[in-house]
This record gives structure tokens, C-alpha cells and sequence, in this order.
């Protein structure tokens, strides 16, 4: 059961939001267009506010399905874990899409609210706030994601290597980005992209 729990986890993790929003919306591939990458920023790039809102809330919204289903079918407590995590590497590398997914933190987030609202809350919310701040969406993200594990560092040690498992993840899909902040070449939300 628990092989089959993480596999479906994965599998949701394959549903791209942004590439279903792109081609319905503007019948391109996410891919070819802006940054090249599958996620919500992307789509606000290139399509606008309406597309990256309905991103956003679809690929939070596989974060907190697989950790709902895995609760609810799991023999144990730590499935939960094992399947935000799958769902998180389903959106970044799914096999649907030959492994170019997103960054994965719109489905953290839905895996943290899912996990622990009141510390996915707070760090969420220190994510806006640097995010008004700096107008850098990869800053607030790398933020908030690494603040996450000192949280959950007092609920378990299994809960801390979840979390620590989630920050690191979300550290490597942005390793382009934090050179780029290291050499003041990152864009600012609301900066345009075009296509590539």
C-alpha cells in the first residue's frame, strides 16, 4: 500500500497545471515560452495574472490531494510524508512531460498546509513579506522553504527530514536562480518575458 500511495502521489505530481493552462489559454507550450520553466511564475510572465492564479491554485492543490489521500489510505502516519514528497518530485520531473517540470513550490505549499498549516502559514506569510519587499519571487521562495524544517525540527525527527527533504529540493531547482541573485541578474515579478 505504501508503494502504491507514493506511485499515485507521483503521478498527481505529473498533472502540469501550467502547461494544461498554457495550451487551453494560449495554445502554447510553457515550456518553449519566457523562462522555459513549467510553474506559476512562468505563466505570469507570459500570460497574465488570471493564468498564474489558476496555476498557482492547481498546483498547490496536488500538493494537499496526495497527502489527503495518503491519510486517509495510509497504515501510517509517515505516508503522509513519503507522499508529499513524491508529489513535490512528480512536479518537477514528470515523466509525462519528459522530466521538465516546475520548481515545485506552489505543491509545497500545498503539502506544508496540508502537513502543518500553522507553520506553512508563517512561513508563508515571511515569504510575502519578502516578496513585497524584494520583488523577488526565487528569493521569498528559498526563504520561506528554508525556514520550514526549524519548525517541524520540534514536532518529530521524522517530520524534520521531510521538511529538510523538501528545502533541499526546492534549493536545487533554484540553484540557477540564486547565482543569478548572487549576480544581480535576477528579474523582479512583474518584469515580462518573452518568448524564447
Amino acid at each position: 500500500m505504501t508503494i502504491f500511495i507514493v506511485v499515485v502521489a507521483y503521478l498527481i505530481g505529473n498533472i502540469s497545471t501550467s502547461f494544461i493552462v498554457a495550451k487551453l489559454m494560449a495554445d502554447v507550450d510553457i515550456r518553449s515560452v519566457g523562462s522555459g520553466n513549467a510553474g506559476s511564475t512562468n505563466v505570469l510572465r507570459t500570460l497574465g495574472k488570471k493564468a498564474a492564479a489558476i496555476t498557482f491554485l492547481g498546483d498547490s492543490l496536488k500538493g494537499v490531494v496526495a497527502v489527503l489521500i495518503a491519510r486517509f489510505f495510509g497504515l501510517h502516519e509517515n505516508i503522509e510524508l513519503f507522499a508529499g514528497i513524491s508529489v513535490v518530485i512528480g512536479h518537477n520531473w514528470p515523466v509525462f512531460l519528459k522530466f521538465k517540470g516546475g520548481k515545485g513550490i506552489a505543491t509545497t505549499i500545498g503539502v506544508t498546509l496540508a502537513i502543518n498549516y500553522i507553520a506553512a502559514l508563517i512561513c508563508l506569510s515571511i515569504g510575502i513579506a519578502i516578496l513585497i519587499r524584494t520583488k523577488y519571487v526565487s528569493l521569498a521562495s528559498i526563504t520561506a522553504i528554508t525556514i520550514f524544517p526549524i519548525f517541524l525540527f520540534f514536532q518529530s525527527r521524522e517530520y524534520f527530514i521531510f521538511a529538510l527533504i523538501l528545502c533541499l529540493l526546492a534549493i536545487y531547482r533554484h540553484r540557477e536562480n540564486i547565482q543569478r541573485l548572487l549576480n544581480g541578474t535576477e528579474r523582479k515579478i512583474g518584469e515580462k518575458a518573452g518568448v524564447r
